[in-house]
């Protein structure tokens, strides 16, 4: 396992990092940093079709590369910290994700040592720490256990509640729901508080 420093000072090297969430453990790395970004799809095995997420510290960091529409802000204003990946438009592509598409899915998770991480980074790469297909890691072991030497540090930080985030993607009107999690549709509804956000396939 490793500490705080090393996390940071592994990210900044290229390398790919086991993370904990509030939801499930996680893969980072720099998003700017195209080998990195390749790294995570080799690893996890991952068809380059599927996007990886953004995690952030919080809706200020992506002011200037995504399209916060009023629905994305008051999302992001109400459950971030939380479970909830909001899809958004591209305004400025300066990371080496999205891969194909124009929009991204970005998350502000509510875990102390990763929010911590996240404001001494900047945002990163993300996707769920498991080998494509396979359940994801909700420990620190099972990260490592799931992909030994690939993976090159793993942050502990205790347990994972093991269910992944609800996808509601923005870039549509209205908002529609890709896949169930801990918040729920019916709470995204009274936020929004017009018009029921439909509901879609989940995103990979």
């Amino acid at each position: 396992m490793t500490d705080m420093d090393d996390a940071i000072a592994a990210i900044r090297s290229g390398s790919v990092v086991a993370v904990p969430t509030d939801t499930v453990y996680g893969v980072v790395c720099d998003p700017a940093n195209a080998a990195a970004v390749e790294r995570i799809y080799n690893l996890k095995r991952r068809p380059e079709s599927l996007e990886l997420t953004l995690l952030c510290a919080g809706a200020g960091d992506l002011e200037d590369d995504v399209e916060l529409t009023p629905g994305a802000r008051l999302l992001a204003a109400t459950y971030w910290p939380g479970p909830l990946s909001i899809v958004m438009r591209v305004r400025r592509n300066r990371w080496a994700i999205p891969r194909t598409g124009a929009s991204l899915s970005c998350r502000a998770p509510d875990h102390a040592l990763l929010l911590e991480l996240l404001r001494r980074t900047g945002p990163l790469a993300s996707t769920s720490a498991n080998r494509h297909g396979q359940p994801p890691a909700v420990s620190a072991m099972e990260a490592r256990v799931a992909f030994g030497a690939d993976v090159d540090t793993v942050l502990d930080g205790g347990t994972a509640s093991g269910r992944p985030s609800t996808i509601i993607d923005c870039t549509t009107t209205p908002p529609r729901v890709l896949r169930d999690g801990p918040i729920t549709n019916g709470e995204l509804l009274s936020r929004l508080g017009a018009g029921h956000p439909t509901e879609g396939q989940p995103q990979g």
